[in-house]
């Protein structure tokens, strides 16, 4: 499935923008799918909790859920063949994608799915185009960029929020008479294996803020993943942000603290549509993320890794060793979208200097339209 490629002129903006130098003005016309209202029906299984306000920001809010096995497949008249593209085939979050393609949840609904693994630079001008699509990544201030110049890109569907007991996120190395609740971040030097461009600027900032610091006031060290932890241990860096499972590393060890992670409740990444699935064919968009929900809700419902059998399978599917994956908490997967989130975003690429021109609005940069048809869900 492939859609008309844009004028020479904008791709050429779009890489420009790609590397952070936002400067060109977005187009106000919306997609297909905002554009014609669709008919939303009934599903059986979705019932009231599949859908939960995008205001509750509650950090101990339930995911939306429906039954087990539901939303129930809608074959499309036709197959479709669609690339999606991903950064990585291992991480857990991608699980439910992949856990999709190998129960045959795709093909049920007429889709046939390819997964490639692209980083996101290089799949945003080719979504753009039509090239691939759909997206599985995050709202970084690269696509940000890229919308502000005309790309017809956006966020459609959550991938998750952690568990209350994960500590993945920022970590710094304590001085003497420092504790967790008394340290000063102002001017220290941390590793981190993530850009200043990540959706990780948004949490980052935020708990540097709570201890004197914020993304203007510390020096960024990227580091190479393995990298990272190295670093921090010799005194190579103050503090870094440590990922699953790195952080069961220093957790418990009096020398280092814990400042702060990614809100509870409030996933920052997912799927990113391209102008095939938002406009061209919104019917393969709603039949991709019902297969995505139903996956969801068969598979990854509640605290999926308390079954030794799945965890061996999913370890099996993910290519990693299942005491790494048995080492933290299961991820709450989540496929809705929380109100705001692009908006506090935006502002931590503003205070991290990877973001130019005025902020987007959310009716720019998010459409829930498509996952609430897929659950029946009737604004």
């Amino acid at each position: 499935m492939r859609t008309r490629h844009l004028g020479t002129a904008l791709l050429a903006t779009g890489t420009l923008l790609l590397g952070g130098a936002a400067c060109a003005q977005h187009d106000d016309g919306a997609s297909g799918a905002a554009a014609a209202p669709r008919t939303v029906k009934a599903v059986d299984g979705c019932g009231k909790g599949s859908w939960t306000d995008p205001a509750d920001l509650a950090a101990d809010r339930k995911p939306a859920r429906c039954a087990s096995v539901a939303p129930a497949p809608v074959k499309l008249d036709r197959t479709r063949k669609l690339t999606i593209a991903t950064g990585t085939l291992s991480a857990e979050y991608v699980a439910p994608l992949e856990m999709a393609v190998e129960k045959g949840e795709f093909k049920k609904e007429g889709l046939d799915v390819t997964l490639k693994v692209l980083p996101t630079p290089d799949a945003l001008p080719l979504l753009a185009k039509g090239d691939i699509d759909a997206q599985w990544a995050a709202p970084e201030a690269a696509v940000m960029n890229g919308i502000l110049g005309g790309f017809d890109i956006k966020w459609v569907a959550g991938n998750f929020s952690p568990d209350p007991q994960s500590k993945s996120g920022l970590w710094v190395r304590l001085k003497n008479g420092e504790s967790a609740s008394r340290v000063s971040m102002a001017g220290r030097k941390m590793g981190t294996m993530i850009g200043k461009g990540s959706v990780i600027s948004y949490p980052m900032n935020t708990a540097l803020k709570k201890h004197g610091g914020g993304l203007d006031k510390i020096q960024f060290q990227q580091l190479g993943s393995a990298d990272v932890l190295t670093a921090l241990q010799n005194g190579g860096v103050d503090s870094a942000w440590l990922l699953d499972p790195v952080w069961r590393k220093v957790d418990g060890d009096t020398h280092y603290a814990f400042l702060g992670g990614q809100p509870l409740g409030e996933p920052l990444g997912g799927l990113l549509f391209g102008p095939n699935l938002l406009s061209e064919d919104p019917d393969a968009g709603v039949a991709f993320l019902r297969a995505y929900i139903r996956t969801v809700n068969t598979y990854f419902a509640g605290d999926y890794k308390k079954d030794p059998a799945f965890v061996t399978g999913l370890a099996a599917l993910l290519k990693t060793d299942k005491k790494v994956l048995e080492s933290t908490p299961s991820l709450r997967m989540d496929w809705e979208i929380r109100a705001g989130t692009t908006d506090r975003l935006q502002k931590a690429y503003a205070a991290a200097g990877v973001s130019k021109g005025d902020p987007l609005p959310e009716s720019k940069t998010v459409d829930r339209k498509l996952y609430e048809e897929a659950v029946g869900h009737k604004p």
